[in-house]
C-alpha cells in the first residue's frame, strides 16, 4: 500500500478523497477542506505561500521548499498551492518523485513539462541520449509556458528525483528572478541513521529560495483533531493515547483515528456501557490504517533506520514496563505480564540519574543499540534525540533509556518483521552482552526470546549464545544469579528454558532436579514431575540416591510420605554402598514424620538394625534414635546431651552429616541448651549446600524458631516468618507448619490476636495431614483462643494435640507442653480435678527430662491447681528454678501465677515486686500478653495501675498514636511533617520510639499492629 501524505493529512481533502463522518454520530462535524478552514498549525507556511505567490504573479518568481519528517503534512501544502494558484489563474504544473521508479535521467521535468494538470506516471519516462541538449530543450519549454501565463510548478518529494531532475531544478531556480514563475517543492528533512544526500536549497544562494520547516503538531492541535474524529466527549484517557501513539504525526494519527472509528463505531454515542479500553495492541485495529502509516513512515527513513527503530522496539519489550495503559512503572525490574525477567532490553541499566563521574544509563543504552546493529554510534544517538523530540520516542523516568512513546507505537514498528530476524536479533545481544562484561541474567534475558539450537525457527547453530558461551550455561548462570537474590520465578524461567536445549543425560537430570528445588517452594505442584524426571535420567547409583531422597521429600511435604517411601524402596538393595544405604534409611526416619504409623515401624526397624547390627548403625542413625527416645520420655536431658556430644565427636559420612547436624539441633534445643542448638543450626545451614529439597534443611530452620520461641524474641520470629508461609516448601495442603504455628503464638503474644485469626482462618484441620506439623499448629492455636478468652476451644485444641502427640508415641513435653496448657484452661473452666491429674502427669515427665523450662511450668501449673500452702510453695520453686536462667518467658507467668497466689492468700505486700519484675520483664520481652497478665495481677493486689504502659498500642501517646495513624494511611513523613505543622525531626523521633513501643522495625507492619489492637477485646 503506497502512502501519499495527502491522503493522511489533517483537516484537509485531497483530490477525491473525503473524511468520513461517524456513522453513528451525527454530532461529529465534517473535516474541512483547505479552502473553508485552512491547516492546522500551518499558518505561517500559508502566508509564506500567498506572499511567494503574490511576488510571482508581479513577475518575480522563486523557489519555496517546504522540508518536514514524514507524515507531517508536506503533500497537503502543494494542494493548498496548487489549489490558490489556480483560483489566482496561473498554470499549474505537478510532478510527484517516487523511489520505486526513478526513471531515467529528467524524467521528472520531462513530465512535469508534459502533463500540466496531472501528475502523471513517471514509470515511462522517456530515456533521452543527449542529457545537456535535452535539459535546454526542457527549459525553453518553461520559458513558454510562463509566456503563456504565471507559472505554479510543485514538486512533491523532491528528494526521491533523479540526479539530473535535481540539478535541472537547482539551476531553473536560480533564473526565476524576474519571471512570473513560483516553484513550490517539498523535501524530506528527518534525521536517519543513514547521512542523507545533501539537500535541494544548500546549494542555491538565499535570495532564490524561500525554505520553511514544518513541525509535529502541538498537544493541543492533536487534541483538536481527536475530538473532531472520535466526538467532543472523547474522555482525557483516549485523548492522552491517541495524542501520544499519534506523536503529534498527522499521518500516524489520522491512520490511527480512522482505525479507532473503524473499531468502536458505537465509542462516541453509546454512554449506556462502561468506556472502552484503547487498544494497545495492533492486531485490535483491524483495518490496519495505523500499521500500514507506520510501515510507510520506516519505509521512507530507510533500511538502517528501520532496523534500529526495531530493535529498540523489541529491547524494549523484553523489559515488561508499565505505563499510563497499565505496563509497570517507568524503570521498574522483575518479572511482569510477558513472562520475561530481568535480563533482556534495558532492565540491566540503573535506576535513577547518573552521579558525578558515572556513565548515563541512556547514553550507554544508546551505545549498545548501535554496536547490535552495527550502525554508527553518533548517528544512533542523533536519531534518538530527533525521535524524542517529534514525540515518537521518550525517555524512561529514572534510567533516561529511550522507549516508544505508545504500545501501539512499538507493535507497528515490528510489525511484519520475521521472528527468525527477532530471535537473531536477541542471539547478537546475547553475546554482545556476554563480552561487554553484563550480568548472567542481561545474557540470559535475550536468550529466553530465542527459540533452542536445532528447533524450527532456531537461529543460530547448536549450543552458542550468539556464537559465544553455551546457551545452556549462560542460562544456568542466570538462574543461580537469580536465586541467590531470591528471584524465584525468574529462576525457574531460566531453567525451563534451559532444559530446552539438547543436554546430556546428566545434566539434564541436574537442571531438572534445580527447578524441582525452585517449583517446590513456590508452587503448590512442588515440583514432583520434574523431581521424577531427574531420577529417571540418572544412571550412577549415588545420583539415582539424591535424586531419590529429593523426590522423596517432596512427596512427604506434600503429605504422601507412602509414596516417599516407595521411591526410596524402588532403589533396591544398597548392600555394596553402606554409605548411601545409611543415607536412605536417614532419610525415611525424616519422612516418617508425617505419619505416626509410618513413624512407629520405621523406628522400629532402625532400633532392631542397632540391636542385631551395631557397628552399621551411624551417628546420624544413633542421634535418630536418641531423639526418638528423648520425645518418648525414656531419656533425661543430660544423657541425651551427653549421648549427642560424644556422637558429634565420632566421624562421620560428610553425606551424612547434616543429618546429623540437624537432630543434635532438636535435642540441644529440647534440653534448654540453646547456643548449641544455634551453633549446630548455624553449621548445617552455612557449612553445607543444603538445598530446600534436603530432608533437614526445614528441621534446622524449625530448630531455629524453636530457640527463638522459647527465648521470647517474638518480634524475630514475625519477620523470619512473614515470606516462609502457606507454600509446598513449609506447609502441606492446608497450610499448616511448625512456622505458622510459631507465627501464630508470636502474634497472640504480641497482642495481635486478629491478625492471628485472620492467617489460619481458612485453614480445615480435618484435612490437613497428620503430621507433627498439625500438634503444633493445634496447640498454638490454643494459645490464641486462649489470649481471645475462649478456654473452652482452646482446651478442645490442646488435647486433640495430645491425643495425637501420645498416637506418635511422644509422651515427652518436650515438643508442646499440651498437659499444662490443658490444665491451666480447665481451672478457668472450674474443672480443678482434672487440671490437677494433667498437672501431676506433666510434673511426672518434666521431673523426668530434667530441663529448667520444663520444671519451671509444669511446677506453676501445679501449684495453681493444687492451691493453699502447698501451692505456694510449688509456685514459688518454680520461680527459683527459673530465675537466672535466660528463660523469661516462663519466668513471667510463674512470677505471676506465684504473685496472685501470694495476694490470695492476704500477702499482697510480698507480691507486689514480683508482680512488678514479671511486667518489667514482659514490657522488655514486648509479650503484650503476659505484660497485660502482670498488670492485672497488679491491680488485684492493690498497687495503684501504671499510668502508661511501658510498650503495646496502649502505651503510645497522644502524638505519637496521631503519627503513627497517618503513617498506617500511607503518609511519607514530610506529608505529616506539613500537614500537623511539626518539624521532620520530631515525626521522625515519634515514630522511633512508636516502633520500640510497638516492637516493629518497618512501616508496613503499623496498620496490622494498630488494626489488631482495636480489634482485640480489652
Amino acid at each position: 500500500m503506497a502512502y501519499h501524505e495527502t491522503d493522511h493529512e489533517i483537516g484537509v481533502t485531497v483530490g477525491s478523497i473525503r473524511p468520513r463522518r461517524h456513522p453513528l454520530d451525527s454530532a461529529t462535524p465534517s473535516i474541512p477542506v483547505p479552502g473553508s478552514a485552512g491547516l492546522l498549525e500551518r499558518d505561517d507556511a500559508l502566508e509564506l505561500l500567498a506572499a511567494e505567490t503574490d511576488r510571482a504573479l508581479n513577475g518575480s518568481g522563486r523557489l519555496v521548499l517546504f522540508r518536514a519528517p514524514t507524515g507531517t503534512g508536506r503533500s497537503a501544502l502543494l494542494e493548498v498551492a496548487a489549489e490558490q494558484g489556480a483560483k489566482l489563474g496561473m498554470q499549474v504544473l505537478r510532478a510527484h518523485a517516487s523511489a520505486d521508479c526513478p526513471g531515467a535521467p529528467l524524467a521528472l521535468v520531462q513530465r512535469l513539462l508534459d502533463a500540466e494538470s496531472d501528475p502523471g506516471d513517471l514509470h515511462s519516462a522517456p530515456q533521452t541520449p543527449k542529457l545537456s541538449s535535452h535539459s535546454s530543450r526542457l527549459w525553453r519549454l518553461l520559458c513558454e509556458h510562463a509566456a503563456a501565463s504565471p507559472l505554479l510548478i510543485t514538486v512533491e518529494d523532491v528528494h526521491l528525483a533523479d540526479q539530473a531532475s535535481r540539478n535541472w531544478l537547482t539551476e531553473a531556480a536560480r533564473r526565476l528572478t524576474g519571471m512570473p514563475v513560483l516553484m513550490v517543492v517539498t523535501e524530506r528533512g528527518q534525521y536517519d541513521i543513514a547521512p542523507p544526500r545533501a539537500g535541494l536549497a544548500y546549494s542555491l544562494p538565499p535570495d532564490t529560495v524561500r525554505m520553511h520547516a514544518l513541525a509535529p503538531l502541538s498537544r493541543s492541535a492533536a487534541a483538536e483533531l481527536v475530538r473532531r474524529a472520535l466526538g467532543p466527549d472523547t474522555s482525557d484517557a483516549w485523548l492522552d493515547g491517541c495524542i501520544r501513539a499519534g506523536a503529534g504525526n498527522p499521518l500516524l494519527l489520522r491512520s490511527l483515528l480512522d482505525d479507532l472509528r473503524a473499531v468502536f463505531p458505537y465509542g462516541a454515542s453509546d454512554s449506556s456501557g462502561p468506556e472502552p479500553r484503547l487498544p494497545e495492541r495492533c492486531a485490535e485495529l483491524y483495518p490496519g490504517a495505523f500499521v500500514a502509516a507506520v510501515s510507510w513512515w520506516l519505509k521512507s527513513a530507510g533500511h538502517e533506520s528501520t532496523l534500529v527503530a526495531r530493535a529498540l522496539a523489541e529491547l524494549e519489550g523484553s523489559t515488561p514496563e508499565q505505563g499510563d495503559e497499565g505496563r509497570q512503572e517507568d524503570g521498574e525490574q522483575g518479572v511482569g505480564g510477558s513472562g520475561f525477567p530481568d535480563g533482556a532490553g534495558t532492565s540491566d541499566l540503573r535506576r535513577g540519574a547518573a552521579g558525578p563521574g558515572e556513565p548515563d544509563p541512556g547514553l550507554d543504552f544508546v551505545g549498545f543499540l548501535a554496536e547490535l546493529t552495527g550502525a554508527d554510534p553518533d548517528r544512533v544517538a542523533g536519531w534518538v534525540a530527533a525521535m524524542i523530540r517529534l514525540g515518537l520516542l521518550r525517555r524512561a523516568p529514572g534510567t533516561g533509556v529511550p522507549r516508544f512513546a505508545h504500545p501501539l507505537l512499538r507493535g507497528a514498528v515490528l510489525d511484519g518483521w520475521p521472528r527468525s530476524h527477532r530471535q537473531s536479533l536477541h542471539h547478537r545481544a546475547a553475546e554482545l552482552r556476554r563480552r561487554r562484561g553484563d550480568g548472567a541474567e542481561a545474557v540470559a534475558g535475550h536468550l529466553l526470546r530465542t527459540s533452542p539450537a536445532g528447533a524450527a525457527g532456531g537461529t543460530e547453530p547448536p549450543g552458542a549464545a550468539g556464537g559465544g558461551a553455551p546457551v545452556d550455561r549462560a542460562l544456568l548462570d542466570a538462574a543461580a544469579e537469580a536465586s541467590r537474590a531470591g528471584r524465584t520465578d525468574a529462576a525457574a524461567l531460566y531453567l525451563r528454558r534451559a532444559l530446552d536445549e539438547p543436554l546430556p543425560r546428566e545434566r539434564r537430570s541436574a537442571v531438572l532436579t534445580e527447578l524441582g528445588e525452585l517449583e517446590f517452594t513456590t508452587q503448590r505442584t512442588g515440583g514432583i514431575p520434574r523431581l521424577a524426571e531427574a531420577l529417571r535420567l540418572q544412571e550412577q547409583t549415588r545420583g539415582r540416591v539424591l535424586a531419590a531422597v529429593n523426590l522423596g521429600n517432596a512427596l512427604a511435604n506434600q503429605g504422601r510420605p507412602h509414596a516417599a517411601l516407595d521411591v526410596l524402596r524402588d532403589l533396591g538393595p544398597l548392600d555394596a554402598e553402606p554409605v548411601l544405604a545409611r543415607t536412605v534409611q536417614t532419610a525415611s526416619a525424616f519422612f516418617s514424620d508425617h505419619d505416626p504409623e509410618i513413624r512407629r515401624a520405621v523406628h522400629t526397624r532402625l532400633r532392631e538394625r542397632a540391636e542385631q547390627s551395631p557397628d552399621w548403625i551411624s551417628p546420624a542413625l544413633h542421634d535418630l534414635l536418641i531423639r526418638y527416645r528423648a520425645a518418648a520420655g525414656a531419656l533425661s536431658a543430660a544423657s541425651a546431651v551427653e549421648r549427642i556430644r560424644q556422637l558429634l565427636a565420632a566421624p562421620e559420612d560428610p553425606l551424612l552429616v547434616p543429618y546429623l547436624l540437624a537432630t543434635a539441633a532438636a535435642v540441644a534445643q529440647w534440653a534448654d541448651a540453646s547456643d548449641d542448638a544455634e551453633r549446630l543450626v548455624r553449621a548445617g545451614l552455612t557449612e553445607h549446600w543444603l538445598t530446600p529439597l534436603h530432608p533437614v534443611h526445614r528441621s534446622l530452620l524449625d530448630s531455629r524458631a524453636d530457640t527463638a520461641a522459647a527465648r521470647g524474641q517474638y518480634q524475630w520470629l514475625l519477620e523470619e516468618t512473614a515470606d516462609r508461609l502457606r507454600t509446598p516448601a513449609d506447609a502441606a495442603r492446608t497450610g499448616v507448619s511448625n512456622l505458622l504455628a510459631h507465627r501464630v503464638i508470636a502474634l497472640a503474644e504480641r497482642g495481635r490476636a486478629a491478625e492471628a485469626e485472620r492467617l489460619i482462618a481458612d485453614i480445615d484441620v480435618e484435612e490437613a495431614n497428620d503430621s507433627w506439623e498439625l500438634n503444633r499448629f493445634l496447640y498454638a492455636r490454643g494459645v490464641l483462643r486462649v489470649s481471645t478468652g475462649d478456654p473452652a476451644g482452646a482446651l478442645a485444641d490442646f488435647r486433640e494435640c495430645g491425643r495425637r502427640q501420645l498416637g506418635r508415641e511422644v509422651e515427652s513435653l518436650v515438643n508442646t507442653p499440651w498437659r499444662s496448657a490443658a490444665a491451666e484452661c480447665l481451672l478457668l473452666l472450674g474443672e480443678t480435678p482434672q487440671a490437677l491429674a494433667l498437672a501431676e502427669e506433666d510434673s511426672r515427665y518434666a521431673a523426668a527430662w530434667g530441663t529448667p523450662r520444663v520444671r519451671g511450668r509444669a511446677m506453676r501449673v501445679l501449684g495453681a491447681a493444687t492451691g493453699g500452702r502447698r501451692g505456694l510453695e510449688l509456685t514459688a520453686e518454680a520461680v527459683g528454678i527459673l530465675r537466672g536462667t535466660s528463660l523469661d518467658i516462663e519466668l513471667i507467668p510463674a512470677l505471676v501465677t506465684h504473685g496472685l497466689q501470694l495476694t490470695a492468700a492476704g500477702q499482697p505486700r510480698r507480691a507486689r515486686p514480683l508482680l512488678r519484675e514479671a511486667a518489667t520483664a514482659a514490657e522488655r520481652l514486648g509479650a503484650i500478653r503476659l505484660s497485660g497478665s502482670a498488670e492485672r495481677a497488679l491491680r488485684a493486689s492493690g498497687s495503684r495501675r501504671r499510668n502508661t504502659s511501658l510498650t503495646g498500642p496502649g502505651s503510645l501517646t497522644a502524638g505519637e498514636r496521631r503519627i503513627a495513624a497517618l503513617a498506617a494511611d500511607g503518609r511519607t513523613n514530610a506529608e505529616i511533617s506539613e500537614l500537623l505543622h511539626l518539624a521532620l525531626r520530631t515525626v521522625e523521633t515519634h515514630l522511633t520510639s512508636t516502633y520500640r513501643k510497638l516492637g516493629i522495625r518497618r512501616r508496613v507492619d503499623l496498620r496490622a499492629v494498630l488494626s489488631s489492637h482495636a480489634e482485640d477485646p480489652v
